[in-house]
Parts: C-alpha cells; sequence; structure tokens
C-alpha cells in the first residue's frame, strides 16, 4: 500500500508539472522564436541569428535558416556576420577608452591628432565627428561597391581627406561613414596600432568576444555568412565589397552572442568607467542647441519610459541590429545575411519581452 501510494504521488506529481504554466522566462524565449520566425517569412530571410543578453546571462542565442545557400550551410549561433554600422559604437568605445585615460582630448582639431587629415576651412574635432556632427561627407553609393584593399585606416583618408567639409562643424547632424573612418585614424595614430588590432587587444579580449574583428576578406573567417539581396522575389548573391575602406565605420564582424557580450562588457564598466559610459550615452545638440538623437556613436531615444541605447546596420551582406536597455541589464542582437531590413523596432519588442519576463519583489523571485 505504500508503494502503490509513493507511485501515485509520483504520477500526480508529474501530471501536475505538465499542466503547469510555462515559467515567465520559457515563455519570453519562446516568443522570441515566434517573433523571429514571423520576420523570416515575411522578409524571406535567407538566414538570421539572434543573441539576447540578460543580466550577464545569454538567455538566447540562435540561428536560423540558412548562412551560406549555395553550399547548405545552416545558420547558427556562432554565425559571423559583417556589422555594418555597428562598427560604430566599437569605434566610439576606443576612442572614448583613449580619453579617460588622458591620452586625447576629445575637444582637439583632429589635424593636430592625425598628420595626414590636412586643416578645413573650419577645425573638426572627435567629439563632433563621434555625434555626426563634424561635416565630414558620407560615402557616395558608387563608393560602397569598393573591392580595393587598404592596409590600414590612415591611408584609406585619401579616399575623402582632400574634400571640404559640408557644413561648420557642430550646426548640423550629418550621418557620416567617412567621419569614423577619421575616428578610426585617429586609434591607429595614438596606439600604433592598427584599426583591427586595436580591436582584438582592447575590445574583444576584455569582452570575452573572439569573433569581434575586421572583416578581412583574404583571411579565412570561420562560419562567415554568405550575403544575399532579394530582387523582385528571387535571392542574389550580395555584390563583392572590400570593406578595409571603412572599417571604424562598418568594416567590423562578429557572431550574434559576441556582439552581446560587447554590450555587455559596456553596461558592466568592463570597456569604460562608468563616467565615461554616461558621457558616451548622453544625447549631443547643435550650436543652435537642437537635439540630434544620437550620443557619442551611439543612437538614444526613450520608449515607454525606459532608456534604450542602439545601433542598426545596413550594407552589402547584411542587415544588424544591437539594442540595449542599460538599465535593466537587457541587450538584443539581430543579424541576418540579407540586404535592406530594419529590425530596430523587432529588437525593442524582445528587449521589451525581457523586462516583461523579469521576476518583481511581488513575484517572490530575486532581483
Amino acid at each position: 500500500m505504500h508503494a502503490f501510494s509513493s507511485q501515485f504521488h509520483a504520477v500526480a506529481c508529474l501530471i501536475f508539472a505538465l499542466v503547469l504554466p510555462l515559467p515567465a522566462q520559457d515563455s519570453a524565449v519562446e516568443s522570441i522564436a515566434q517573433r523571429l520566425q514571423a520576420a523570416i517569412d515575411k522578409h524571406t530571410i535567407p538566414g538570421l541569428s539572434c543573441a539576447v543578453m540578460k543580466k550577464g546571462k545569454l538567455v538566447f542565442s540562435e540561428g536560423y535558416g540558412f548562412a551560406d545557400l549555395e553550399n547548405d550551410v545552416p545558420a547558427t549561433a556562432a554565425t559571423v556576420y559583417r556589422l555594418a554600422s555597428i562598427s560604430k559604437p566599437v569605434t566610439a568605445v576606443l576612442i572614448m577608452q583613449l580619453a579617460e585615460r588622458g591620452e586625447l582630448d576629445l575637444d582637439a582639431d583632429v589635424s593636430t591628432l592625425v598628420p595626414e587629415w590636412p586643416k578645413k576651412q573650419w577645425p573638426v574635432t572627435c567629439r563632433q565627428l563621434l555625434a555626426h556632427l563634424g561635416g565630414v561627407r558620407h560615402y557616395k553609393r558608387f563608393e560602397g561597391e569598393s573591392t580595393r584593399r587598404y592596409r590600414d585606416q590612415v591611408l584609406a583618408l585619401k579616399r575623402f581627406s582632400a574634400d571640404p567639409l559640408l557644413h561648420e562643424p557642430g550646426t548640423e547632424y550629418t550621418y557620416s561613414t567617412f567621419g569614423f573612418n577619421l575616428l578610426a585614424a585617429v586609434v591607429e595614430t595614438r596606439h600604433q596600432l592598427t584599426f583591427g588590432e586595436a580591436v582584438r587587444e582592447l575590445i574583444a579580449g576584455p569582452a570575452h568576444a573572439p569573433t569581434l574583428q575586421d572583416d578581412d576578406q583574404r583571411r579565412l573567417i570561420k562560419w562567415r555568412a554568405q550575403g544575399y539581396v532579394l530582387r523582385g522575389t528571387r535571392l542574389q548573391n550580395s555584390k563583392l565589397m572590400d570593406s578595409s575602406y571603412k572599417l571604424g565605420g562598418g568594416g567590423l564582424c562578429a557572431s550574434a552572442p559576441d556582439l552581446a557580450r560587447f554590450a555587455q562588457a559596456l553596461m558592466d564598466n568592463r570597456l569604460l568607467g562608468p563616467d565615461t559610459r554616461k558621457a558616451m550615452w548622453t544625447e549631443q545638440h547643435t550650436t543652435a542647441g537642437k537635439p540630434v538623437g544620437y550620443a557619442l556613436g551611439f543612437g538614444v531615444r526613450q520608449v515607454r519610459g525606459k532608456r534604450v541605447v542602439q545601433h542598426g546596420g545596413a550594407q552589402s551582406r547584411v542587415s544588424t541590429m544591437l539594442c540595449m536597455l542599460p538599465d535593466e541589464q537587457v541587450a538584443v542582437v539581430i543579424m541576418a545575411n540579407l540586404e535592406g531590413l530594419r529590425f530596430g523596432e523587432l529588437a525593442q519588442q524582445i528587449a521589451f519581452s525581457q523586462c516583461d519576463a523579469m521576476p518583481t519583489k511581488n513575484e517572490g523571485g530575486k532581483e
């Protein structure tokens, strides 16, 4: 009788467990997968990877579809994608590290920092370049298809260093990848390293993000995704492009989990001190006092009463997004090998779903 009672109790517990609703976190993970699959189906995305970091833990890390359609290589969490413009936040951190150590004045004329940058009709500073207020032009469409290889970012300055500034620095917001190329040249000049070496030693190493590196087309980079573009209803290979001419503004690569680790290292103050990070994530203004919606290398905004720090990327081969809720210690990364997509809203939805999944004091969970 006692044995039967024990067996009945065990079966009853099992049945009870099966009918219980999913824990909040399991439900949140299921919601992420559903949102991602809906986006894949809607946009005919060949391959996509997503990583979600919450309070220092990687709570979601998955890949969908194919990293390489022609060779049937699946997209996984380990797939490496070109970051496109999410390279700009990495460049910003390298500049802010120099400023934090007193090795760089953010308000000095860049021509005094990089001898190869000629004096312009107005002085331009690193602070202005970081906020897209420097007046340096963006690359033109045909320049975005460059196949030329540059050994360093100082040499790549030749593509635009002779051009005049578009406007007096500080007066207008003009998005500029070339402005971040100039910042990358500052990094190289100050550190006496190539930009790729600086990224690996000063960012990827401390962040424990080994795949974060320059997207060198000559090197064999394990698990690197192929890129595609949708022409009507047909997928085609993306055009070949060597990103060495714009490493600081759009030429790095990483896996989704490693980019999430970069975000966590920022939120943990492992890459910058809290005061420097606060300054970096403070919205900038024109000289007339107009807010520009951009801080120093990051987009910033308030959404549903929460501070959102983010940056997207769009380039040949990829569409990418990094979204952080720093006060909630949440970071979301979405990367796809299809051009022309915007993941900002989706990334925010996933980030906020993680906040909703966090236990509160009334729910009995520990913070």
